[in-house]
């Protein structure tokens, strides 16, 4: 988890776009949003949040292959505290554990 979110950025998720859907909704916890192919529209406050992304080609170390997504955030008139407050819980309920 960061510190601190921007109005703007990308990462590279490792995830496939099924288990990424599934967690979603979760994920965005009680804001309304649009689902449409490659993106989602969340309303947060008086703005929203374009999350939309790419499948990558996977990741391969050794054996492993691990599916990935390239996912950008762009927040649109979303105060700081506020998007803080959702990165927060985002990042929590995407995070994945190891073992």
């Amino acid at each position: 988890m960061q510190s601190y979110y921007p109005e703007r950025f990308e990462r590279d998720m490792g995830t496939s776009e099924g288990e990424w859907l599934t967690a979603l909704p979760r994920a965005l916890g009680e804001h309304a949003y649009e689902l449409g192919a490659g993106q989602v529209r969340v309303h947060i406050g008086e703005g929203h949040l374009q999350l939309q992304w790419r499948i990558l080609p996977p990741r391969v170390i050794a054996l492993l292959r691990m599916q990935r997504l390239a996912v950008s955030f762009v927040f649109e008139g979303v105060e700081e505290d506020a998007r803080q407050r959702f990165m927060k819980r985002f990042d929590l309920t995407m995070q994945r554990g190891g073992g």
